[in-house]
């Protein structure tokens, strides 16, 4: 059962000698787009688009569901790929709404396909093939399985968490025998069930949580592959996009190797980033960071800030464009930046004094926040149309055009809502009546905010989380300092960040279970932004959370075990000249 990985890597004279194949057709005005493509009885979730006579479809999806295996690449406007081959083969690329789609006309034709637009479907028709024989061993690592095939076919692979379904367009051959797949037992594979029918072959299998499959293939002779192990991560190194580059490796902290999945972002007038969330019109709610991204047409993104799971609402810092859509809470590490790529990162507290015409004052605690106290919190018009109490016994005074036009007692935590003035904002206290007694309607009120540190106002974007991993090259992952619990603090867990470069550029980073471990502590995602280069880190909501997306695709795990999130870091490519 020996054979040899498929290769990834490219040689950098292979690289500069690829040849562009056609002029950029990115211009040209979308003929027909749709979001999936059939073989056979077959049907798979891959975005594509035909511009002019040339027919696109996006690399991630394309990779995953039929097997194309994208290589190491120095440019973005040419993608090698394998499949069937040991040589790869260069197509050229475009940006489009969020998803790089490749080129894949010629190819296509090259090898006999047939790729008919069909409404809001793109059918492949391909020659047919023959199944000769099939295998099945144990690894050491897990799972293999090895399909002979006459020549290159076509197949679609559809998966889930423990689950996965691989469809052949190939007949079976004379001495194909189903039960030398599906009879003994697996280290990793639970299942396997193969069944031929109307000229397909369709093998379904399960396998354990830790674990992943892979299916690729080798030519000489032609096989199909499945792996299934706990160790996923194939290393790659592909100039995605102009200013971003998508790599992936195993990193080790003492004797235990983590898989680290990366985006390294070079910011310019073509290459923006911006916090995201999960609706446009009010900031309470939470989505799977796939669905924000796409909603967006961010090309590429990464969960953020911590929330409330329960009731939907932020935890910490977002701004955007110069307003806080919410305030940090707990003096906890954010990051901020601008358009000139000038980064800051620190511990960030907000708080507004509240001056009355009277002379009397008041702090305000937190601007559009799930994080609640005693006292005054602020809601503007950035968290909706209407504001609920989050508490009970809260009472909201209207504020417009800097004027109290009324006061009300709320009802219970949860119930009733209550407009934010466009032009105005919400005072909420909280066990504080006293404050209430200060504020009548027709008082007039003024808000002074004090940040710190004050640098902070100099920068139009900022995102929140904590705590900060490193700082000027130093490890400092000092969760309580920044309000976590000592529970926080000890646990490991699947991990996000976000960390800036000697030379002004950021990374965006996933770091998952070691293979049949544990995942990272703060501190050993500390020490892996440090390998990277990080000279500042800052930690970001992980766990369940930790999802990175890349052109329409969750890279760093399977999308059905990512958790929703309320918000995240968006990456946005200006359209091509």
């Amino acid at each position: 059962m020996a054979i040899e990985a498929a290769p990834i890597a490219l040689s950098a004279e292979q690289n500069q000698a690829a040849p562009k194949l056609v002029p950029a057709v990115a211009q040209v005005p979308i003929q027909a787009q749709g979001t999936s493509v059939t073989l056979g009885s077959s049907t798979v979730p891959i975005p594509w688009e035909q511009r002019g006579d040339r027919i696109g479809l996006a690399d991630l999806p394309l990779m995953s569901h039929l097997g194309l295996d994208l290589q190491n690449s120095t440019t973005s406007d040419q993608q090698p790929l394998i499949w069937f081959s040991d040589d790869a083969d260069f197509v050229p690329t475009w940006f489009s709404q969020g998803y790089r789609y490749l080129d894949l006309t010629a190819w296509a034709a090259q090898r006999g396909w047939h790729l008919v637009p069909d409404g809001n479907n793109l059918r492949i028709q391909g020659p047919s093939g023959t199944v000769m024989a099939g295998r099945r061993g144990k690894q050491t690592w897990g799972d293999r399985l090895v399909l002979d095939v006459d020549r290159p076919v076509l197949w679609s692979f559809d998966e889930d968490a423990t689950a996965f379904t691989l469809t052949i367009q190939a007949q079976a051959g004379q001495d194909f025998k189903p039960e030398a797949l599906t009879t003994g037992d697996g280290n990793q594979l639970n299942s396997l069930t193969v069944t031929t029918s109307g000229g397909q072959i369709q093998i379904r299998g399960t396998f354990e949580a830790t674990s992943r499959p892979r299916v690729w293939s080798l030519p000489n002779p032609n096989r199909i592959v499945i792996d299934i192990s706990q160790a996923d991560v194939i290393p790659r190194e592909i100039r995605w996009a102009p200013g971003v580059l998508w790599k992936q490796q195993y990193l080790s902290v003492g004797d235990r190797r983590f898989p680290v999945h990366q985006i390294w972002l070079s910011l310019s007038d073509s290459t923006q980033l911006e916090p995201i969330w999960s609706s446009p019109n009010q900031l309470p709610g939470i989505t799977p960071l796939k669905t924000m991204a796409a909603t967006n047409q961010a090309y590429v993104a990464i969960n953020a800030g911590f929330f409330n799971r329960n009731n939907q609402l932020p935890l910490g810092a977002i701004r955007r464009d110069n307003q806080w859509i919410s305030g940090p809470i707990l003096g906890r590490g954010a990051i901020a930046w601008n358009a000139q790529r000038q980064f800051t990162l620190s511990r960030l507290a907000l708080a507004h004094t509240l001056t009355t015409q009277q002379g009397q004052s008041f702090t305000v605690n937190h601007v559009n926040s799930g994080y609640v106290q005693a006292g005054i919190g602020l809601y503007t018009a950035a968290w909706g149309r209407a504001y609920t109490p989050i508490t009970d016994g809260e009472i909201v005074v209207t504020v417009n055009g800097n004027q109290i036009v009324q006061q009300t007692p709320a009802s219970a935590a949860g119930t009733g809502a209550y407009a934010i003035p466009p032009q105005g904002y919400l005072l909420v206290l909280r066990s504080f009546r006293s404050a209430a007694q200060a504020l009548p309607v027709g008082t007039t009120i003024a808000l002074t905010p004090d940040l710190r540190p004050p640098n902070f106002g100099n920068f139009p974007m900022a995102i929140g989380g904590g705590p900060i991993l490193v700082q000027n090259g130093q490890i400092v992952a000092n969760a309580q300092a920044e309000g976590f619990s000592a529970a926080f603090a000890a646990q490991t867990a699947p991990r996000s960040a976000i960390g800036v470069t000697p030379d002004g550029n950021l990374v965006l980073v996933a770091i998952h279970f070691s293979p049949g471990g544990r995942g990272p502590t703060l501190r050993e995602a500390a020490q892996i932004m440090q390998q990277l280069g990080a000279i500042d880190a800052l930690n970001l909501d992980g766990g369940n959370s930790t999802s990175l997306y890349l052109g329409g695709t969750i890279i760093n795990r399977h999308g059905s075990t990512v958790g929703r999130v309320h918000n995240g870091l968006g990456v946005f490519l200006a359209a091509p000249e």
